[in-house]
């Protein structure tokens, strides 16, 4: 029996293949697919690599995970995220870590953490009325590093602190060349990881001895969870050591990823009055009541515009695998060795997949629409690694976002760049200008007689 042969596709300049238009051109798998068809090779980071789209691809890779694959990351990410990082660990000691951290993302978790969210929210939206004008993305980093640094690790105001500091530096050298120089991007951030492990150590041990002096002090924070967290099979709580690796991880996904999912939901909405006008329609339905995980599943339209919002511009645009073995897909052989990326971004913008994909659509997302194929709608990925803290992004998505609807306007001023960079994750070039106003009471009050 013939073997299959290898995707089509070209591996491009020896050693560094088509790293750098992989990292500088936003089209650069649609117009490959274009050309070889849903999968074809090329060389990114030293490493031959072969690209599969849609369901069935995100499918094959997602659900095969410790068969064919394990996570793969680029050199940069995994010196910088550590050994002990759930992001790098894999087979049992990836499911039991895991079933840990979890823990501080169940529903009971979740519940608790509505009133921070708002409480932040609030002091950030009073800064952006007294702004009037101001460059939004920059400032929407801050709120979700706020959130994360209270919620993850009870630290007040992260962001004007040293440890955020630091963080942002870190963030910086993520994807980046890793080459170990001072004046490098990756450089400042290896010296910066160093500095902020030992920042978290500081905020572990202190908080060891409160738990210490006052063991029935209940939960407020991911931390204490974690701290608490026991191994179901050994017994065994989470170091010091694996707990700094894990909290860097948590501090990363709940800030750099959501920044840029709440920046495209201000963008998206303000170009799409329609849809505005919808969600508005919907909360003014709500607006005597205190924001609650139950009151979340009566928002049926905010959801859809959440869905869309992660269809029409993922935070992240796929992922790495590793090939651990010989396997087939699409009539293609892949070689042990490689690696493979799964497509989120080409996922969602196929137009097999979602018609008219380049429309930002929430009726897409209704309960009546057609359902769609599994592994079609994934922006926080799927199977054994889907994102564990997806339902924390959501659910401060949602309270920004209803918050934000109920009181609160905001348009895009004239004469900015709005196309997208793309690395690490997805931003305006301009940085979102817009001008930022309190609804009027009439205006409140009028769309509440509507509705009702």
């Amino acid at each position: 029996m013939t073997k299959p042969l290898l995707p089509p596709g070209n591996f491009g300049l020896p050693f560094i293949g088509e790293t750098l238009k992989f990292f500088t051109d936003p089209d650069f798998a649609r117009k490959r697919h274009a050309e070889f068809g849903p999968v074809f090779k090329t060389r990114l980071l030293g490493s031959p690599t072969v690209f599969v789209k849609g369901p069935e691809g995100n499918r094959f890779i997602l659900t095969n995970e410790n068969e064919y694959f394990r996570v793969s990351w680029p050199p940069s990410v995994k010196k910088l995220l550590g050994p002990l990082s759930l992001a790098l660990q894999s087979g049992h000691v990836h499911t039991a870590r895991r079933k840990l951290l979890v823990q501080a993302f169940q529903p009971r978790a979740l519940s608790g953490y509505i009133p921070a969210m708002e409480e932040i929210s609030d002091r950030y939206f009073q800064s952006w009325l007294t702004q009037t004008e101001l460059t939004w993305y920059p400032q929407l980093r801050d709120y979700t590093l706020d959130i994360a640094c209270k919620l993850l690790i009870g630290l007040d105001n992260g962001s004007e602190t040293k440890l955020g500091a630091l963080f942002e530096t870190w963030c910086a050298g993520l994807f980046s060349l890793p080459v170990n120089l001072p004046w490098t991007a990756f450089g400042k951030a290896w010296r910066s990881r160093e500095q902020l492990l030992n920042e978290i150590e500081q905020l572990i041990r202190n908080r060891q001895i409160l738990l210490q002096a006052n063991p029935e002090r209940p939960e407020t924070d991911a931390l204490d969870i974690m701290l608490n967290a026991r191994d179901e099979d050994t017994g065994e709580r989470l170091s010091i050591e694996e707990l700094k690796d894990q909290v860097l991880l948590l501090l990363f996904a709940g800030h750099e990823t959501l920044t840029s999912a709440i920046a495209s939901f201000c963008l998206l909405m303000a170009q799409n009055p329609a849809a505005m006008t919808k969600a508005r329609t919907e909360q003014s339905q709500f607006a005597s009541q205190p924001l609650s995980l139950a009151l979340f599943k009566e928002m049926s339209y905010l959801d859809q515009v959440i869905k869309e919002v992660m269809r029409l511009v993922p935070p992240v645009g796929g992922g790495f695998r590793e090939v651990l073995s010989d396997c087939e897909y699409g009539g293609f052989s892949i070689p042990k060795g490689w690696s493979a990326l799964y497509q989120i971004n080409s996922t969602h913008s196929d137009s097999d997949v979602f018609p008219n994909p380049k429309d930002f659509d929430p009726d897409r997302f209704a309960p009546t629409a057609e359902k769609l194929k599994p592994f079609s709608h994934v922006p926080f990925g799927g199977g054994l690694r889907e994102c564990i803290g997806k339902e924390f992004a959501r659910l401060e998505m949602k309270v920004f976002a209803a918050r934000l609807l109920r009181e609160y306007q905001w348009t895009l001023l004239p004469d900015q760049d709005l196309s997208m960079a793309i690395v690490p994750t997805p931003k305006p070039r301009g940085g979102l200008k817009v001008r930022f106003e309190q609804r009027t009471n009439s205006e409140i009050r009028f769309k509440q007689r509507t509705s009702s």
